[in-house]
């Protein structure tokens, strides 16, 4: 049985009650958001993707991950402003719908679920990769498929269910990492007992080739190797509106990324860049992590690697379906989605937006079987340059949001972007430049990547101003999208 959204009182002020968002229930503990927060920047593509990146820029794949990190970092505390002032499922979508219109909300906000339905046939392919390698008896499509169900099947329970698998799922991320940074920095200085470090030490940052053997230029293109293995940040302010402390969630979350950012990815990619010469063949081989590990000589690294990448997989899977259904969610309660996907159940839980965005997910997964050359192909590369679209709009928003909050509610700005608004223009410069750069890219697909994603964003796009032009919809959206906040703007 589902049930309509209902409103709620409005909260007294930041830190009110922590009342449901329009059907969806607070069932998302403390240590859930927090370890969702920190989990959440940490994706398959660092375990996998990592290796191109080194071969491409050799140690200097460092400033790569650096400059992407310095720009999550930005832009996070842009969403953070936001979010803290008003937590609400569907985040950057509902603030770019207030902030620059009807059009803005509707158009990131589906490219947003397209780019999350890909990327759960995607991760659902590796996944099923490695579970067949452990049971060959089962297909891979056939782990595909019991992946899916499984964690469609824990959205579906409650969001706490959800919470509770993203809180183990995470936490063995978190602790892989952890202690493959300790292990690392031990051998580096020598003094790992019984390992193998004739290959390690801080001389492998300049001893073949230098730090940029490839030239500076190869910063660049490690950029775009990288870029998209962060996305995943902004989860965590679309969980906070299911949380019982919303806005300090959201600040926790923001206040915290430059550590997460700085120890899991800098911190980690260090260590493998200082246990082995950049242009070790073992490296894109067997993958950076792994080839690290056997370098010391660590018995069953390989499997050991291919259990955390498994994890690191349902994790995001889990988080994909979770952040496609409520993102789904909220674009039905602005009308700019069927008025079914607004629905929720006796427990908050948004069925009908679950099951249509893994029905998605299944169809892709069947793409990626039968034509994995052509449809599927398109599918991942025209949902590729979504990532950098969606921070895009996040900077555009947070120019105007903050304006919005300072004249109707300044108390509520207990995050703010620092030197606004000089670095959120300089952000938004240089993610326009990493599109143009990407666009001179014929080697790793980003020209391909961005033409496909314009392409399919001008689509998108269309549709917005047609509805916004006929009066499609509602002629009005919540400020937050959250009743708590009790009061409705005009847009459009």
């Amino acid at each position: 049985m589902t049930s309509q959204p209902t409103p709620t009182k409005a909260a007294d002020g930041p830190g009110g009650p922590a009342e449901p968002d329009g059907g969806l229930q607070a069932g998302l503990k403390n240590r859930h958001l927090s370890m969702i927060a920190i989990g959440g920047v940490i994706g398959a593509g660092l375990f996998v993707g990592s290796s191109s990146g080194i071969a491409t820029a050799g140690p200097g794949i460092l400033l790569s991950y650096a400059l992407v990190g310095t720009l999550v970092v930005l832009v996070m505390r842009m969403l953070g402003e936001m979010s803290a002032a008003n937590p609400t499922s569907g985040s950057f979508s509902a603030h770019a719908d207030r902030a620059l219109g009807r059009w803005a909300g509707f158009s990131i906000g589906w490219l947003y679920w397209f780019f999350w339905v890909v990327v759960l046939a995607v991760e659902a392919t590796a996944g099923a990769k490695i579970l067949e390698g452990w049971i060959p008896a089962v297909p891979q499509w056939g782990w595909a498929l019991i992946v899916m169900v499984v964690l469609t099947a824990t959205n579906l329970v409650s969001v706490g269910s959800y919470g509770e698998f993203e809180f183990w799922f995470a936490g063995i991320k978190v602790v892989a990492i952890g202690g493959f940074i300790v292990i690392g920095v031990l051998a580096i200085l020598g003094v790992l007992p019984g390992a193998d470090t004739d290959k390690a030490g801080i001389g492998n940052l300049t001893d073949h080739g230098g730090f940029l053997p490839n030239g500076p230029g190869a910063i660049l293109t490690g950029v775009l190797l990288v870029v998209f293995s962060f996305m995943g940040s902004e989860i965590a302010t679309l969980a906070a509106g299911e949380s019982e402390d919303p806005q300090r969630a959201v600040t926790k979350s923001t206040n915290s990324i430059i550590w997460r950012v700085g120890v899991f990815y800098l911190g980690s990619i260090f260590v493998v860049v200082a246990l082995l010469p950049w242009n070790d063949p073992s490296i894109k081989e067997q993958g950076s992590y792994v080839a690290a590990l056997d370098s010391l000589g660590i018995a069953h690294a390989g499997q050991i690697m291919n259990f955390i990448v498994l994890t690191s997989v349902l994790s995001c899977l889990n988080s994909g379906l979770y952040t496609a259904s409520r993102m789904a969610f909220s674009l039905g309660r602005r009308k700019d989605a069927p008025k079914a996907f607004a629905r929720t159940t006796s427990r908050g839980v948004p069925r009908t937006a679950i099951l249509v965005s893994v029905a998605f997910g299944f169809v892709a997964v069947f793409f990626n079987y039968k034509f994995p050359d052509s449809v599927f192909l398109f599918l991942v590369n025209s949902s590729g340059a979504v990532a950098l679209f969606v921070w895009l709009v996040i900077c555009f928003s947070q120019l105007r949001m903050r304006k919005i909050i300072q004249r109707e509610a300044p108390e509520k700005l207990v995050v703010k972007m620092w030197l606004y608004p000089y670095l959120t223009w300089a952000t938004a410069a240089l993610i326009v430049f990493v599109l143009g750069y990407m666009l001179t890219d014929t080697e790793h697909d980003g020209r391909e990547t961005v033409l496909l994603s314009l392409l399919v964003a001008a689509v998108v796009l269309v549709i917005a101003v047609i509805r916004q032009k006929t009066g499609a919809g509602a002629s009005s959206v919540e400020a937050s999208d959250d009743p708590r906040d009790g009061a409705e703007v005009k847009v459009g």
